[in-house]
């Protein structure tokens, strides 16, 4: 039973339209892991059904996903990209994985409580568990490295935490434990209209986020709106404090630029936020327009879009048929 040593899982829900948040947090950073890695890029969308989906949205979603993911850079020849839902093995090792998962770990997962609210009766199944099936994708290819922001931390944890149950029952070294990667050059990208907040797909506003599919104009109309303060901006990162909207804009600017905080306030230091905004539209648009047109271009063309996708299976699921095959051979399923 042999173990890759570097070997990369991650994922995005086709949900909607990516954000800047989604190219700061997670895919600009993928991008520079795939010479170094072995990647599988998943679009989740079995993860996606945890809240309503319209089915032609979905099936939509799934194709811009894909497209932006190449759009930004990552190589459909050096990395496997797929959508989650074509690999039945994902569903079947949840199964499994939730056999060996008490209920005691699952009720202590926070987001089920923020995404459930009060109406926590009610809400779906697939959202309380939603985190054993988030650990299935990983350890379905023995991944041993996955990349991920603050509030999936928990969810990897409780990966291991599966994985090391599973590998004691059985009395087997099966599963490697995923190490989190938290990149240093990830960006926290907080809301437009308020910079407390995390710059969200389900915010009801449509001016809190700049999303992949804004034209040049539409980017520059977000950015001039974005919530601000009535103060110029400060010479150093420590006049930030207790300014989360300057600080997010000052933060955007920087990671688009390639610049540290302290070199974008060298620039715009002693400014106002109208000088200030009209560099940062300059710079997001220098950086979002090409990839715009570029998922622009590869979705006027469906079917080779579904072409990754249906390589991207193949790939992924040679890798995923065995080894799933081990692990009923380890429960004592009898084999077809």
């Amino acid at each position: 039973m042999t173990h890759p040593t570097n070997r990369i899982f991650s994922g995005i829900q086709p949900t909607g339209n990516l954000h800047l948040g989604n190219y700061l947090g997670a895919i600009r950073n993928w991008v520079g892991m795939q010479k170094d890695y072995e990647c599988i890029f998943c679009i989740v969308d079995m993860h996606a059904i945890t809240v309503p989906q319209d089915p032609a949205a979905l099936r939509q979603s799934t194709r811009e996903v894909t497209a932006a993911y190449i759009a930004s850079g990552i190589d459909p020849d050096e990395c496997v990209i797929f959508n989650q839902s074509t690999v039945s093995g994902h569903a079947e090792l949840a199964w499994i994985l939730g056999c060996h998962a008490p209920m005691g770990w699952l009720n202590r997962m926070t987001q089920f409580k923020e995404k459930a609210g009060k109406k926590r009766d009610q809400a779906m199944i697939g959202l309380y568990s939603y985190p054993v099936l988030m650990a299935a994708d990983i350890l379905l290819y023995k991944a041993t490295d996955v990349p991920v922001g603050e509030d999936q931390k928990q969810h990897l944890e409780l990966a291991r935490d599966i994985a090391g149950a599973f590998n004691r029952f059985y009395d087997v070294e099966y599963f490697p434990l995923p190490e989190p990667r938290i990149f240093g050059t990830a960006t926290r990208v907080m809301s437009l209209r308020d910079g407390t907040a995390k710059m969200s797909k389900s915010d009801p506003s449509d001016m809190s986020r700049i999303t992949f599919t804004d034209d040049a104009d539409a980017i520059a109309g977000k950015i001039r709106r974005a919530k601000t303060d009535p103060e110029p901006l400060p010479s150093e990162a420590a006049g930030l404090e207790g300014r989360p909207e300057a600080d997010n804009l000052v933060g955007i600017y920087g990671a688009l630029a390639g610049q540290t905080v302290d070199e974008v306030l060298a620039e715009f230091g002693g400014k106002g936020f109208a000088d200030f905004k009209r560099g940062l539209s300059d710079v997001a648009v220098q950086v979002l327009s090409p990839i715009t047109a570029e998922m622009q271009r590869m979705l006027a063309d469906p079917a080779y879009v579904d072409s990754i996708l249906h390589k991207g299976y193949e790939r992924a699921n040679a890798i995923a048929a065995p080894n799933l095959a081990e692990v009923k051979e380890l429960v004592g399923f009898l084999a077809r």
